[in-house]
């Protein structure tokens, strides 16, 4: 096992993996940039080591200045969480270099699944469902305007480096591709470098689901089942449960043996998601695979009874996977809303600014992943999320319930935050009936401004 693991990340990430550190009695080193100085990553870390101005181009996603500092602290491993530069193939691959263990997968499948087409061709190859699409990038708006005659419309364009929702483009006719094909291509060059785009069909109202997979380095593979990640705003998640009010077992079974075959060919080994669109009829298709741990993380541990954050680390020092990861069985619904600091009621306007008072929700069932406290002042220079509240129960009515008596509990005085609105969204009626899509929230939203 390690002796020493630098967290190459910030804010809940970096205190969720440095607890699991502490449990498996692991000294951690935080890094920082100037902005986050007094964050609780850098109070409750053995050492921390500040690397740069506010900006996470200055600071987060300069590997030179991560590899500088785990250099300085001697740590034999990275933990990049999420985000940043966790899906960086160059920087796990100077990891290796520099002889510290990246803990994730290999560089080379992290350049493989990170490109949008050749995983989609990986997955076609292995026999996974995938959208109707071009076979690969598309050079140009003269064979997009082909490709798109020869799927049908509506189609997707996609930044072939996307993520996030950054370089993707809905076309519902003809008329509309140009436009979109090159909003498309400019937003991904800006956001990644990477102009190349590619198409697929546009599945109507479907779910987002994906599948938790876990790998070691002795040929273990399993799924630890799926997440519902249908309620977006702008590609963004806003809340997640687990399991999906959409799939029966023969669904589920099937879903995720297509993801455990995928695991397998590629030689994936950690902690990872594939990603898929579930249309109305049952049917799935592959979308991408994020190669990282997820955001939402929390809610497959809650009903399976594990710690993906300590399988990660216990996978990248060569261990087996755990007895009670490999024979998981689930158990209980789980849901989480992320705690964003925005203004629902104003158009999501981010709201930085001084926290007056912090009081988080306990109880049976409830828990809640964060770094911010009374008097935390809230940076303007990175994602708005601030807390993570998840919640446990037997059923889904009473994981529904219980998250309605969490959010009215969670008290977070000086700056707004999306829980009066998460809030509305579980009294709907839609959503307590699993009745709901990735189109759903912006509906949901039309509504509540029509009504007043």
């Amino acid at each position: 096992m390690f002796q020493k693991v630098l967290v190459a990340n910030r804010g809940e990430i970096a205190l969720r993996v440095i607890r699991a550190c502490k449990e498996l009695d692991i000294r951690t080193v935080a890094v920082y940039s100037e902005a986050d100085v007094d964050s609780m990553h850098v109070q409750l870390a053995d050492e921390a080591i500040c690397i740069g101005p506010a900006a996470s181009a200055q600071s987060y996603l300069l590997p030179d200045r991560i590899i500088s500092a785990a250099e300085i602290a001697n740590v034999d491993a990275i933990h990049p969480g999420y985000g940043f530069l966790s899906e960086n193939a160059q920087f796990a691959d100077i990891c290796e270099s520099c002889e510290i263990k990246f803990i994730g997968p290999s560089a080379r499948v992290i350049e493989t699944m990170g490109d949008k087409n050749q995983a989609r061709a990986t997955a076609t190859r292995l026999g996974v469902p995938c959208t109707p699409g071009s076979a690969g990038v598309i050079p140009d708006e003269k064979e997009a305007l082909k490709i798109a005659a020869k799927i049908g419309y509506p189609v997707m364009i996609k930044a072939s480096a996307g993520g996030g929702g950054k370089g993707m483009r809905p076309v519902l006719n003809e008329a509309a591709l140009s436009s979109a094909f090159q909003a498309a291509s400019n937003e991904a060059l800006k956001a990644f470098g990477n102009g190349e785009v590619y198409m697929e069909k546009l599945i109507t109202n479907p779910h987002h689901i994906e599948f938790q997979v876990v790998a070691d380095s002795h040929g273990n593979v399993v799924h630890l089942g799926e997440r519902d990640c249908s309620l977006q705003r702008r590609h963004q998640k806003i809340i997640e449960e687990c399991p999906s009010p959409k799939l029966n077992e023969e669904l589920r079974q099937r879903m995720g043996e297509a993801s455990v075959k995928l695991t397998k060919e590629i030689g994936y080994e950690n902690c990872g998601t594939i990603e898929y669109l579930l249309d109305e009829s049952g049917e799935f298709y592959f979308m991408e695979m994020n190669t990282r741990i997820q955001v939402e993380h929390p809610i497959t541990e809650e009903i399976y009874g594990c710690d993906l954050i300590k399988e990660q680390i216990r996978i990248a020092a060569g261990e087996e996977l755990s007895d009670h990861v490999k024979n998981a069985i689930v158990r209980h619904h789980a849901i989480e809303c992320r705690i964003n600091a925005e203004d629902p009621y104003n158009n999501f306007m981010p709201s930085p600014g001084k926290i007056e008072l912090f009081y988080a929700p306990g109880g049976r069932g409830v828990r809640v992943d964060t770094h911010v406290y009374s008097g935390y002042e809230v940076p303007p220079y990175y994602d708005s999320m601030i807390a993570k509240l998840i919640v446990t129960g037997a059923t889904r009515d009473i994981a529904i319930s219980r998250m309605r008596r969490a959010l009215n509990e969670f008290l977070i005085q000086g700056i707004k935050t999306t829980i009066p609105f998460q809030d509305s969204i579980l009294q709907d009626f839609d959503f307590k009936s699993g009745n709901y899509n990735i189109d759903w929230v912006e509906q949901f939203m039309a509504r509540q401004t029509k009504a007043g």
